[in-house]
Parts: structure tokens; sequence; C-alpha cells
């Protein structure tokens, strides 16, 4: 593969997994409020998942996500025609498909988020404690496998994918501690 046909995967792989980012920011954004798992904790007294994931961080990531997915599906016929044969990733190209994959690549962004606060928790790893890899890569790796069995991929699309997510967590991050958002930069 050629530099420009690996830019373009680069490229084109970080546009389809969008409502993913999105929604992750987004849950983020406008969460807060009643945690999922309500305050629970288990017969050691850990919390279940923790007050960083909520109902309202949930569903309002999830609806930007499918908004994302459905203005993909909308520019997503444009986009192919034209860059059509230098194309080798999955595009949304019709507003129902971006409805369901944005659905499923936001959820699943979320979910993974939650999954991820939960296995933090088990290995006693406190809110807001580094867990290198798992910090950066839970919200990716459960948003693609739900949206696997509706849009299958290829290795070099997982691996662009997990090593787009890496490099753009690292950076925004770090960019959002500088200007005084985060308290870490990681």
């Amino acid at each position: 593969m050629d530099i420009q046909m690996f830019l373009i995967a680069c490229l084109t792989t970080l546009y389809f997994i969008l409502p993913a980012y999105f929604s992750n920011g987004g849950a983020l954004a406008f969460g807060g409020g009643t945690p999922v798992d309500f305050g629970k904790t288990d017969k050691k007294g850990i919390r279940w998942i923790g007050d960083g994931v909520t109902w309202k961080g949930l569903f309002a990531g999830t609806l930007i996500g499918i908004i994302t997915g459905i203005i993909q599906g909308h520019i997503g016929p444009t986009i192919i025609s034209e860059m059509g044969s230098y194309i080798i990733t999955p595009i949304i190209t019709d507003i129902p498909s971006g409805i369901l994959i944005g659905f499923l690549l936001g959820f699943g962004a979320l979910i993974g988020d939650a999954a991820g606060s939960f296995l933090k928790r088990r290995l006693g790893i406190g809110r807001g404690k580094p867990a290198p890899i798992l910090d950066q890569l839970d919200f990716i790796i459960m948003a693609l496998i739900l949206v696997y069995p509706v849009v299958q991929f290829n290795w070099m699309f997982l691996i662009i994918a997990l090593a787009l997510t890496l490099v753009i967590h690292l950076i925004a991050n770090s960019l959002a501690y500088l200007i005084g958002i985060k308290d870490v930069w990681y």
C-alpha cells in the first residue's frame, strides 16, 4: 500500500468511527445526574461503575452518535462519488444505515466506557486514576464489536482505528489539560 492509499484509509477509518468519538465526547459534555449504577456497590462496598457514567450522558451521547450517523448517511454518496475507487474502509452511504450504524457505534462507545469503568473498579483503580490502554480503547473496542455484525471490516481497518484512537485520545486529553479542562493529561 502506498502512502496515499494509507492516508485515505486513515481518513476514511476516522470518518467511519466519528459517531463513537462524538458520542463519547457528548456523553461527557451533556452528562451528569443519576449514575447508571444508581450508586450501587458490590459486597466489598466498591461502586459498580461510578458517578462518571450517567443515564443523561448515555442518552445524550447515543443521540449524538445517531445524529452523526444521519449526517454521514446524507453526505456519504458525495464522498463515494468523489473518492470511490480509493475507499478501502466502510463508509455510511444512506440515512437508514447512518441511523443504525450511528446508534451501534455511539451506544457501543458508551457501553465500552461503562465496561472500562466497571473493570477499573474490579482492579482497584479509582476514578480518574490511569489505566493505560484500557482508558483509551475501551469505548472504541465495544463500538466496533457492536457494529461488526452490520458492517464487516478487515484487520487493517481495526489496526488503524485503534492506533488513531490512541493518538487522538492522547492529543485531546493533553490539550484539555493544558487549557485547564482536565486535571490530568491522560
